[in-house]
C-alpha cells in the first residue's frame, strides 16, 4: 500500500481523518488544487471515485489527441511533395488505437496514484458526499462510511460529464458519448455524429480517417460556432473533401435500434433518415454536482456551481466551499481547469495563513481573470483550429470598439514552406481605445502552436506598439505576427 492509500495521513496533515483541504475528485484538476495545498503548507487529501487522473487521462484529452495526432502526421506528409510520394495507403486503424490505448496506461491509475504519493499527497478511493460544513463522508469501495472534515477548504473538482438529448428511443439506441468515441476498441462502418462543437468535429476527423463512413449531424448553420465563423467553415471544408458528410439545419428527433447488434436508425427533422452502425452525441456537457450532498450547505445540486475569481462558492457561509474546473462552467477545459486550480490553492493556502488576497485585482495572484479574457483552446481537426480572447463578435457584444486584422495565411513564407498549397486563416481583433490585442484565431495546419504566443499578448494586454519589437524568425509561420500587425496598421 502507498502512503497516499495509507489508513491515516502522515505529512502536512492532523491526526486521525482530520485534513487542512479535502478535495473531491482526482482528475488534472483536483491533482492540481491539492499539489498547490500542499505546496503552501497544508495537508492535503483527495478522494475519487473512478480512476485517478480523471476524463482527461483516460476518455477526452489523450486518448483524442492520440487518436488525431496520425490523422495530422499523414495529411503533412501529403501536404509536401517528394514526402507524400512516399505516402502508401492510409492509417493503420489497428496500430492508431493501440497507440491511443497505451497513452490511457490500458485505463489504469498506477502512474498517478505515484504521482500524489511523491507529491505527499493522501488519496481516499470511494464516492464522496459532503454532509454539513467542512465535512465529507465516503463510501468506499468495500460499503464501509469514512467521515473526513476539512479544517480549512473542501474544494469540489468533480468535473462533467456527456449530456444526452431526451428523445424518443435514445436508450434502446445505446449511443456513443465522448467517453465511447474515444474508447472503442473497433472502427464502425457507419458514423453519426451529432453536433457540431468541439468534440464532434474532433471525433468525426478523427473516425473518418480510420474508415468509418462519417455524417455530422449540425442543428445550428456551422460547425464551431464559438469560433470565428471562418473556423467553422474550413474544418467542414476539409471534412467533406476527406469523405464525410456534414449536414447542417438539421436535428435528430428520434432514434430506433432494434437490437444492440443491429444498426441504429435516425429520424430526422428535414423528414429523412439515417441509418448508422454507431450514433454520438457530441451535444454538450453537465456538471457532476447531482449527488455530492450540496443541499447539506445550501447549494442547489445538479447544477454549475456559481464562484468568485478565486474559485471559492459564493453564498456558503465560512467561505471555506470551492468548485474547480468543469463543476463551475467558467471555462470547460483542462488547461484552464489547471490554472484555476493554481489560483484556488494558492488562495486556499493565503486564507489558511491570514494572509489578505488582493481576489478583485484584475490579474491578480489570487484572481482567475484568464476565464474571463484570454481563454486559449485548439481544435486537432485537419486543419487544426486554435483561438484565444474574444471573437470579434464578442468584443463587439462587450461594448469595445475594436478593428479587425484579417489574413490568409498561405501568403506567409513560412506556411508555404510548411505546406504545399498551405491553407489556413488568422484574425487579430484590437482593441481600438487600448490598442492591444484581445483575441485572436488561427485555422491551419500545425497552427496549435502558434497559439501560446496569441496568449501571452493577449493575458499580457501588451500595446501593440511593442509587438511591433517582437521579432518572429524568418521562414517560419510565426511570420503571421507581422503580416497581422501590417494588416492592423492598414
Amino acid at each position: 500500500m502507498t502512503r497516499s492509500e495509507a489508513t491515516a495521513p502522515t505529512t502536512g496533515a492532523p491526526d486521525g481523518d482530520e485534513f487542512d483541504v479535502i478535495v473531491i475528485g482526482a482528475g488534472p484538476v483536483g491533482e492540481n488544487v491539492a499539489e498547490r495545498a500542499h505546496a503552501m503548507g497544508l495537508g492535503a487529501v483527495v478522494v475519487e471515485s473512478e480512476l485517478v487522473g480523471g476524463d482527461c487521462s483516460y476518455w477526452a484529452c489523450m486518448p483524442s489527441k492520440a487518436l488525431l495526432r496520425p490523422v495530422a502526421a499523414l495529411a503533412d506528409a501529403r501536404r509536401v511533395a517528394g514526402a507524400a510520394q512516399a505516402v502508401d495507403g492510409g492509417l493503420d486503424a489497428d496500430a492508431v488505437l493501440a497507440r491511443r490505448t497505451s497513452f490511457t496506461s490500458n485505463w489504469q491509475d498506477g502512474n498517478q496514484v505515484a504521482w500524489l504519493d511523491s507529491v505527499a499527497v493522501d488519496l481516499v478511493r470511494g464516492h464522496g458526499r459532503l454532509d454539513g460544513p467542512r465535512r465529507v463522508i465516503v463510501e468506499t469501495p468495500d460499503g464501509s462510511a469514512r467521515t473526513l472534515t476539512a479544517r480549512h477548504a473542501v474544494a469540489v473538482c468533480t468535473g462533467s460529464r456527456a449530456a444526452l438529448p431526451d428523445l424518443p428511443g435514445i436508450a434502446d439506441a445505446r449511443p456513443w458519448t465522448s467517453r465511447d468515441a474515444t474508447s472503442s476498441k473497433e472502427v464502425p462502418g457507419r458514423l453519426a455524429v451529432v453536433g457540431g462543437g468541439v468534440v464532434g468535429a474532433e471525433m468525426a476527423t478523427a473516425w473518418q480517417a480510420l474508415g468509418s463512413d462519417v455524417t455530422v449531424l449540425v442543428r445550428g448553420d456551422r460547425l464551431l460556432p464559438r469560433m470565428e465563423p471562418f473556423a467553422g467553415e474550413l474544418v467542414a471544408e476539409s471534412l467533406t473533401e476527406a469523405g464525410a458528410k456534414v449536414r447542417t439545419g438539421v436535428s435528430v428527433e428520434s432514434l430506433e435500434r432494434p437490437s444492440p447488434d443491429r444498426p441504429v436508425t435516425l429520424s430526422l427533422s428535414d423528414g429523412s433518415r439515417l441509418e448508422v452502425d454507431e450514433v454520438l452525441f457530441a451535444t454538450g456537457r453537465k456538471p457532476r454536482t447531482d449527488d455530492l450532498g450540496l443541499e447539506t450547505v445550501g447549494c442547489e445540486p445538479g447544477g454549475w456551481l456559481a464562484v468568485d475569481d478565486s474559485l471559492r462558492v459564493t453564498g456558503v457561509h465560512g467561505g471555506w466551499l470551492y468548485a474547480v474546473g468543469d463543476a463551475n462552467g467558467r471555462a470547460l477545459l483542462t488547461h484552464q481547469g489547471k490554472y484555476q486550480a493554481r489560483i484556488a490553492g494558492s488562495a486556499i493556502g493565503a486564507r489558511a495563513a491570514g494572509v489578505p488576497l488582493l481576489e478583485t485585482d484584475r490579474w491578480g495572484a489570487h484572481a482567475a481573470t484568464a476565464d474571463h479574457d484570454a481563454v486559449p483552446q485548439v481544435v486537432f481537426t485537419d486543419p487544426e483550429a486554435a483561438s484565444v480572447g474574444l471573437t470579434a463578435a464578442d468584443a463587439e457584444q462587450r461594448g469595445l470598439r475594436v478593428r479587425v486584422a484579417d489574413l490568409d495565411m498561405g501568403e506567409v513564407a513560412g506556411a508555404a514552406l510548411y505546406a504545399d498549397g498551405y491553407r489556413g486563416r488568422a484574425r487579430m481583433v484590437v482593441d481600438i481605445d487600448r490598442e492591444v490585442v484581445v483575441g485572436v484565431t488561427f485555422v491551419g495546419p500545425g497552427v496549435s502552436e502558434l497559439l501560446h504566443s496569441a496568449t501571452v499578448a493577449v493575458a499580457g494586454e501588451v500595446p501593440l506598439e511593442r509587438l511591433w519589437h517582437a521579432v518572429p524568425s524568418y521562414p517560419t509561420v510565426s511570420e503571421v505576427w507581422l503580416r497581422l500587425l501590417e494588416a492592423c496598421r492598414g
